[in-house]
């Protein structure tokens, strides 16, 4: 049975809660599971997993893209009460967009199974749009990673991915290697090294092993303008 506080969660951050039958609501509580995620855990990969709606309480989960390569390109980053539903692509008509999903952190959650879910959407409208609201707004932020990727200086992207994490935590340490950056910007760990040699030399920030301090975060702004 779920737990109180993680029904009140699922109360507030299903949006469309108030717009279930009490058999809908009732159908939808006996059906969320709680779950938990070790860092580094894999729980959607591709085509080959479906396993739900995934509700986060703490922790986080990276969405990405792997190349035949091996070469990682991550599209965006999931935090507490927000919802990942690119694991569930199995039940959404006309999607095909094949993502990784991983553990950033260790990582609790709460599920819904895909059939469970799309038995829901098949009941309720609301259901429904908020789901497709919430597919919309994740391409979204594809959209961006692309943009990103394929338009924006480098400068510029590692600028706001470094005022991103900031933004995060309000510290302005980021335990982060340059590897782990490359991966998360679907770049050489090379060029972001090089860059960081330059954002340090012009005074931006100060690299120590194992992560970077932003010293100047206005100055770094201006790169992103």
């Amino acid at each position: 049975m779920l737990a109180e506080n993680d029904l009140q969660l699922a109360k507030s951050s299903y949006t469309f809660w108030e717009k279930l039958s009490p058999e809908q609501q009732a159908y939808l509580a006996e059906n969320l599971y709680a779950i938990s995620y070790k860092k580094g855990d894999i729980i959607h990969n591709g085509e080959y997993s479906c396993i739900g709606v995934v509700l986060i309480k703490t922790g986080g989960l990276r969405v990405f893209m792997l190349s035949s390569e091996g070469k990682e390109i991550t599209l965006y980053r999931l935090g507490p009460q927000e919802f990942c539903v690119l694991s569930a692509s199995c039940i959404l008509d006309n999607i095909t967009f094949d993502v990784c999903v991983e553990a950033e952190e260790d990582t609790e959650a709460l599920l819904i199974p895909s059939a469970q879910y799309h038995h829901l959407l098949q009941q309720n409208i609301y259901a429904e749009n908020f789901t497709y609201a919430l597919v919309i707004d994740r391409f979204s932020n594809v959209m961006w990673a692309m943009e990103q990727l394929l338009f924006m200086r480098f400068d510029k992207r590692l600028a706001i991915f470094l005022l991103d994490e900031f933004s995060k935590t309000g510290n302005p340490r980021i335990s982060l290697t340059h590897e782990h950056i490359a991966k998360y910007m679907g770049s050489a760990r090379e060029v972001v090294s090089r860059m960081l040699k330059y954002f340090a030399g012009e005074g931006m920030i100060e690299m120590s092993r194992g992560g970077i301090t932003i010293i100047d975060k206005d100055k770094l702004r201006e790169l992103t303008i």
